[in-house]
């Protein structure tokens, strides 16, 4: 195996597995979810900024004023789909609030088709549907599941406005092409931390050593090192199998929530979520529905 393959392969499958977590320690922190979202900002700016001086990133013509407003409106809708995910997760589960923010691609198709006026083929067209089947499956959840009325309606709506918010960011990205990713990753949230200061909550600070290491770790790992792990990884590998691997985080997202909350799937809700990951895989992956002709054989 190529050893760039190997090394983007393992990066790209700690930072998958890294993003599955991040649901447990933002419940352990005890915190509001904008004050959550406030201190990832902060402390990811510190690890960020650290990796942008080692790389040398911090020159003047880095960036163009251009560039960086677009960066920043790429920030907005990054924090902002952080708080909306974040706070989706005890409404709805960790593991279902995952698997429903895994709708982005068909946001991102969507998007794509609006402003880029980029064609919806058949295939596009049927994995969309099949996605919708699974989230129809997810929200008519039988109510003897762990979760149910109002506020877990209010979950998977959440979870949609995270994925298209998320969306919306990876559109603004495509902008930024040759641009370095830590030093957007770095202006997204020093913006995050402008936008959410005047609603954190600093009279409720975390309390003990549990509540600070889980904000701490959300600060340092999953935004400074996730960001280094999954760039890197990006560089490094085929689209296809940086897509494939993607898919580790929804399903480490639903192992932590079981054996961290003991919150098991019921039966409609994993075919609902098998069937979302598997249309996003579809989409991601480009799988087609058209059986390919064979080639003539000449003799």
């Amino acid at each position: 195996m190529d050893r760039d393959i190997f090394r983007g392969g393992a990066e790209m499958t700690a930072a998958m597995v890294i993003s599955g977590t991040i649901g447990w320690f933002v419940l352990m922190s005890g915190q509001p979810v904008l004050s959550v979202v406030f201190w990832r900002c902060a402390i990811g700016a510190v690890t960020l900024l650290a990796v942008c001086m080692l790389l040398g990133l911090l020159r003047r013509d880095a960036v163009s004023p251009k560039l960086f407003g677009l960066a920043a409106i790429g920030g907005v809708a990054i924090v902002l789909n952080w708080v909306l995910l974040f706070a989706a997760y005890p409404r709805a589960s960790i593991a279902i609030a995952t698997t429903v923010y895994n709708v982005q691609p068909f946001m991102l198709v969507a998007l794509g088709a609006l402003i880029f006026k980029e064609k919806l083929t058949g295939t596009k067209l049927f994995w969309l549907g099949f996605a919708f089947a699974g989230m129809l499956l997810i929200v008519q959840a039988k109510p003897g599941g762990v979760y149910s009325g109002s506020d877990y309606m209010a979950g998977i709506a959440l979870s949609l406005g995270a994925a298209f918010l998320y969306a919306v960011a990876s559109i603004v990205a495509k902008r930024l092409k040759g641009t370095s990713p830590h030093l957007i990753a770095l202006i997204q949230v020093c913006v995050g931390i402008v936008m959410l200061a005047p609603f954190a909550d600093f009279t409720r600070l975390p309390q003990g050593m549990g509540q600070w290491g889980s904000i701490v770790t959300i600060g340092v790992v999953h935004t400074g090192l996730m960001y280094i792990l999954l760039y890197s990884a990006i560089q490094r590998l085929p689209t296809h199998i940086t897509g494939s691997l993607s898919f580790i985080y929804p399903v480490a997202a639903i192992l932590v929530d079981y054996i961290a909350f003991g919150h098991a799937l019921q039966p409609s809700q994993l075919v609902g979520s098998a069937a979302i990951l598997i249309a996003a895989a579809g989409t991601s992956l480009g799988w087609s529905l058209r059986r390919p002709i064979p080639a003539n054989i000449s003799a």
